[in-house]
């Protein structure tokens, strides 16, 4: 009688500790995990295909994130956290193809990954969503996904020969001038600065260069023109400000530009916001129209504004 309570006493711990086992194990975040993210907007659907790999570490989880999206791929290391207890999946500073993007106008939102583990008899689950960082919210849109884990590779070896061996990817277009070493990406709209939009209306405007582009849509770079010494603008496009506090350097701040049609003439201005230790605001803009490169040395005071004239070829012919 003794022996058979023992029996069934060892069958009940071993039972509860190989469901022990199965939950520590159903809870991990651990593997390959595949599937697709949606981004829906009033104006369009996109889909991106995408693949991660997670290997969590002692208090934290590392892996590579992969994504399809239209003609581009992109592989890119990501770090995180990983509540076991709450299955909350937490990846930062995630730089995700702006869903607007085209083959020739490309633009990243920067968005932290949150996503919930579900598990099931029918496999494991990641569902959440890659949420804009405050200065990209009203502009990146929340892309939902959904992946599913692969259990067939989802092994040991595999994940950290992965981890091993991985080089970040980014395969979009051929190479070209274009491809520096960016400081901030910027996106062509609207925003609200009062005090600046003030300053810039006192403020004298002079044309510091004029010139004419094949095409209507443009890729400008900012950096420092002389020594790196804090020198801080402000962009107007058309009188309209488009970005502010953007701090020169070494560095491009880069702002795809569409010319407005109905102009004969649009106007990029430089406002500076201080004079840098060095004044006085120093920049080299260079402009890309797709086939031509404009290479242009402009200067701002505090007084003075200075401001590219950009005209639009037609046909090859000058505009007047």
């Amino acid at each position: 009688m003794i022996f058979a309570e023992l029996t069934a006493v060892k069958k009940l711990i071993l039972i509860l500790l190989l469901c022990a086992c199965f939950r520590a194990s159903s809870q991990s975040v651990f593997g390959y995990w595949y599937g697709y993210a949606n981004v829906r907007t009033n104006a369009s659907a996109n889909n991106y295909l995408v693949e991660l790999i997670l290997q969590p570490e002692k208090g934290y989880v590392k892996g590579i994130l992969s994504y399809y999206f239209k003609n581009s791929f992109r592989s890119m290391a990501v770090k995180g956290n990983y509540n076991a207890n709450t299955r909350q999946l937490n990846l930062y500073d995630v730089p995700v193809t702006y869903h607007g993007s085209t083959g020739t106008y490309s633009v990243d939102c920067i968005m932290n990954l949150q996503a919930t583990l579900r598990v099931s008899m029918n496999g494991s689950s990641l569902s959440g969503l890659f949420k804009g960082q405050p200065d990209y919210k009203y502009t990146c849109a929340d892309i939902s996904f959904n992946l599913k884990k692969d259990a067939d590779i989802s092994q040991q070896d595999s994940v950290l020969k992965a981890l091993r061996e991985f080089k970040e990817t980014n395969q979009v277009w051929t190479p070209s001038w274009t491809d520096t070493l960016v400081q901030t990406n910027l996106i062509q709209r609207k925003v609200i600065n009062y005090v600046i939009e003030k300053q810039f209306t006192e403020r004298e405007q002079t044309i510091s260069n004029e010139i004419e582009v094949e095409s209507d849509s443009l890729l400008v770079d900012f950096y420092d023109n002389g020594e790196v010494d804090g020198d801080s603008v402000s962009v107007f496009f058309n009188n309209s400000l488009i970005a502010f506090h953007q701090k020169l350097s070494t560095k491009a701040v880069h702002i795809p530009i569409t010319l407005d049609s109905l102009k004969k003439v649009n106007e990029l201005s430089m406002f500076a916001e201080n004079l840098g230790s060095i004044p006085p605001n120093t920049a080299l803009a260079l402009i890309y129209d797709g086939k031509n490169r404009y290479e242009l040395r402009i200067s701002s005071t505090l007084d003075k504004t200075a401001t590219i004239r950009i005209k639009r070829k037609r046909d090859g012919v000058k505009v007047r």
